[in-house]
């Protein structure tokens, strides 16, 4: 599908009279924050960018818990949550919601970093696990209107993680040996729930700024 066509759905969704909440899903890498974003800065002001990776658990609970090499992983998460938080926006009952957001920069998870204004209509939440239906994680699925999976090449995937992880820190091989272990164990969960899905599409990365 085109940018265009996704453009046009998420804008039907954003027309409706209640509030609405579209799920981008897919592996590490498959591009779902460079969609979110450009979906919310077309429908501007009608929309909000709330990623589910601002529930990552801190990086002392994760040393806490023997989980800091698997970070990333499904059971690195404050499900419980994020599941509260779509449930407020869903309702949206309260004249702001506020929403952590994850800094790349620290690599650790800032709350109430982000306004979530009663009158936006559509809520775009990104994020692996939307459509895992295993523990906590099934509650996510029924409080999303529409979920969308995104697809892209392998090969591209693993060389947008790599570059990440060099971004953020990493060596060339420690950057490679996470984007082909922790991160790879994670797209295989992930490419596991592809069948849940609303829409399957890909697009191509080229068309972001």
């Amino acid at each position: 599908m085109t940018l265009d066509a996704l453009m046009r759905r998420a804008e039907a969704l954003a027309a409706s009279s209640d509030r609405r909440i579209l799920g981008i899903v897919g592996a590490p890498g498959a591009g779902k924050s460079s969609l979110a974003a450009a979906i919310v800065e077309h429908l501007a002001p009608r929309a909000c960018h709330v990623p589910m990776d601002g529930f990552h658990l801190a990086n002392a609970e994760l040393d806490r818990l023997g989980r800091r090499g698997r970070k990333g992983a499904p059971d690195t998460f404050d499900v419980a949550g994020y599941v509260d938080l779509l449930g407020r926006l869903r309702a949206a009952h309260e004249e702001v919601v506020y929403a952590p957001e994850f800094r790349r920069e620290i690599e650790e998870p800032v709350d109430r970093a982000i306004a979530i204004p009663r009158d936006v209509p559509l809520v775009v939440t990104e994020g692996n696990y939307l459509l895992l239906d295993e523990g906590p994680w099934a509650a996510v699925r029924p409080l999303l209107d529409e979920v969308w999976y995104i697809e892209t090449s392998e090969s591209d995937r693993v060389e947008l993680l790599v570059q990440r992880h060099i971004a953020h820190g990493k060596d060339l091989a420690a950057a490679r040996a996470w984007a082909l272990g922790s991160d790879q164990r994670n797209a295989e969960t992930v490419a596991a729930t592809r069948h849940r899905a609303d829409l399957i599409t890909s697009v191509d990365p080229g068309v972001f700024p």
